[in-house]
């Protein structure tokens, strides 16, 4: 992490914060637990597993406890798919004892995901003992959450600190491996996104920390197989991948380092989900498909050129009315933050499009070079996803195919973040190309 220099001003014109997370990627990692707690100034954890990630780690965590006389108290949600939503976070809230003075998740995304708005909200220091390398959530000051059916980041905890006992890590699921490999592929898009932003909007962009997130994936990708076979220095490029991902959000400032258009595809399937009953897998399994779909997309972005009259005609005779009808059939409530959050930003306005597309037309050249820099070929993505067993397509996780145009247009709506979708947009080209 000597690239970026803490408290110095950096070249992109920001004083980076200083990343107060500290981990550890080695075997018999969770026997650091007992140093960590006195140098935290803490003498009671509170433990929070669901009964997976206790059977794979929670038990052991317990008793390392038991056997120094640590004291703890422990919770472990009941069988059943668990979610990030207000019920969970609730559960542990409701469970809590607050004569501990640290809160220690054992698990992987959503359990991290809760447990870092508990650490927030009772104000107490927080230890995720990871399970699996399947997220790049673990360090990053924020949680991935449904709140009020819409998927949604929440400024929460960064970890103290972050416990990978690779013991554990490379005997995750299999499909946990791919999700974690899958979550790491989407930081091609992220950082082509990022920079393409960065050239039509003027947004804030640091290639440091773009730098960083870039060296990590090309590690994650060196040895797929080696990973899939459980080799312990394969996990370890993954599992650091997936720190560094939320290391280089923190450093930014923001989440554009580590998510784009692929998340966006992964976060309508979720909401559908929790509104509609309909299928959904793990985030880095989705974000794995997104990211082939994406990278598909932008080869066909590649052979457009920008046609200043046709995009205009097609924004002219967009009904953003309409639009907003066919957004709350498909994404049921969630739609209403979505519509809520247009009313401030005002991106489908004429002169705001106009502005923009004068800006797309003037720099398509440097778009293509960034496009042709930052990602691979669909093939080589498809490839990687192979070798590893991931679905490459929506419809083998169970996700109706005919509605991926309709998931595509809905990734525009989500954050106010310039992504593919908006591009497609603002080129009169989103109907076309999906």
């Amino acid at each position: 992490m000597d690239v970026i220099k803490e408290g110095v001003l950096c070249e992109c014109g920001k004083v980076h914060p200083e990343s107060r997370v500290g981990f550890s990627i080695k075997k018999g990692a969770i026997s650091d637990l007992l140093q960590l707690m006195p140098d935290l100034g803490c003498k009671k954890a509170f433990v929070v597993a669901d009964e997976n990630t206790f059977a794979a780690a929670g038990e052991k965590v317990c008793r390392l406890f038991d056997e120094n006389a640590v004291g703890y108290t422990k919770y472990v949600f009941p069988s059943g798919k668990l979610e990030p939503n207000e019920k969970s976070v609730g559960s542990v809230i409701m469970h809590f004892d607050d004569k501990c003075d640290i809160v220690v998740g054992v698990g992987s995304g959503v359990i991290n995901d809760i447990c870092k708005i508990v650490s927030r909200v009772t104000e107490r220091k927080y230890i995720i003992v990871a399970t699996a390398p399947s997220m790049d959530g673990y360090a990053s000051a924020s949680s991935s959450v449904i709140r009020a059916g819409l998927k949604i980041t929440l400024d929460s905890k960064c970890p103290d600190y972050i416990i990978g006992d690779l013991d554990i890590l490379c005997n995750a699921p299999k499909k946990m491996l791919a999700a974690g490999l899958g979550d790491m592929l989407a930081k091609y898009v992220s950082i082509c996104e990022w920079r393409i932003s960065n050239l039509i909007n003027g947004e804030y962009y640091c290639e440091k920390v773009a730098s960083l997130v870039r060296d990590a994936v090309k590690k994650c990708v060196a040895d797929p197989q080696g990973l899939m076979n459980r080799e312990e220095k394969a996990v370890e490029a993954v599992f650091y991948g997936l720190v560094m991902g939320g290391i280089s959000m923190y450093y930014a400032g923001a989440s554009r380092p580590a998510s784009g258009v692929e998340h966006y595809f992964s976060h309508v399937w979720d909401m559908r989900a929790e509104e509609f009953g309909t299928p959904c897998e793990l985030h880095g399994i989705q974000c794995a498909i997104g990211t082939l779909m994406a990278v598909s997309l932008y080869e066909k972005i590649k052979k457009i050129t920008p046609n200043r009259e046709k995009a205009k005609k097609f924004v002219e005779a967009f009904s953003y009315d309409e639009w907003k009808k066919v957004l709350s059939d498909y994404l049921g409530k969630a739609a209403d933050a979505m519509i809520a959050l247009e009313k401030k930003e005002g991106k489908y306005d004429v002169i705001k499009h106009s502005a923009r597309l004068e800006t797309i037309i003037e720099n398509w050249d440097k778009i293509l070079d960034i496009i042709n820099e930052e990602l691979p070929k669909a093939s080589e993505i498809k490839n990687l996803l192979d070798v590893i067993g991931c679905p490459t397509r929506a419809s083998e996780i169970g996700i109706d195919e005919k509605d991926n145009a309709k998931a595509f247009a809905s990734t525009k709506d989500i954050r106010d973040k310039y992504v593919l979708s908006r591009l497609a947009w603002d080129l009169g080209v989103i109907d076309e190309i999906m």
